[in-house]
């Protein structure tokens, strides 16, 4: 069984707005705990083996400058990498470019692992952003902290894609995605949103992510994040 709670309230999670390549962009961020030396952390989100347990499997060259694809997901280029610190890399899906850092650093007797998705304000439809708010990718991204919170607990387990769908269906997922969306919409109304706007947005969210709504002739929001 997953704690839901726990580990929801275990991220922080922030949007804010910034820039890319001189364009208007928004920064999302998530940043947890784990109760792993920094070593153990940096492996499993580097190494391919590893990251197909927790995440998606992945396949390419996965050091600087080389190129990498997840399967039926994100690919792109690693534009930086600090062993036992940091990558960043493009995320690249349908089309459309944004970027992403992971940054790992000790923190009392663990390590916190720290995950920002940068994105161009013009890259997003308007309508996918007025309907679905930070949500539409963080609810994945929360996917992906709580994947590395069970493989990290017990590193020889694993879930595949299918049973990671599966799961998300069961009464167990649904409240998981549905506390993650209220989640974000709280980061939005933080970050300066309008309260009643990020609710309708947090219940578009769950509802696309629990397969009760889709958005007709828009790009799939989960493939923006994790």
């Amino acid at each position: 069984m997953v704690d839901v709670q726990a580990q929801l309230g275990a991220v922080s999670r922030a949007v804010e707005a910034t820039e890319q390549g001189g364009e208007a962009a928004t920064r999302q961020s998530l940043s947890q705990v784990y109760r792993s030396p920094v070593d153990d952390v940096w492996d499993a989100v580097t190494s391919p083996e590893r990251i197909a347990r927790w995440f998606l499997p992945i396949s390419g060259d996965l050091r600087l400058g080389g190129r990498y694809q997840t399967e039926g997901n994100a690919g792109g280029e690693i534009l930086e990498c600090e062993p036992r610190s940091h990558f960043r890399a493009t995320w690249e899906f349908g089309g459309g470019v944004s970027w992403i850092t992971v940054r790992v650093t000790p923190e009392g007797d663990g390590t916190r692992f720290t995950l920002e998705h940068v994105a161009l304000d013009s890259a997003v439809p308007a309508e996918m952003a007025e309907m679905f708010g930070p949500g539409a990718t963080g609810v994945g991204w929360d996917g992906g902290l709580l994947g590395l919170s069970l493989h990290l607990a017990s590193p020889d387990t694993a879930m595949t894609p299918e049973e990671g769908v599966a799961w998300t269906m069961s009464p167990e997922g649904k409240a998981f995605n549905r506390a993650a969306a209220d989640a974000w919409a709280e980061a939005a109304v933080a970050a300066g949103a309008d309260a009643e706007v990020a609710r309708r947005q947090a219940d578009a969210t769950y509802g696309f992510y629990t397969g009760q709504m889709g958005m007709e002739g828009e790009q799939d929001p989960a493939h923006h994040g994790g």
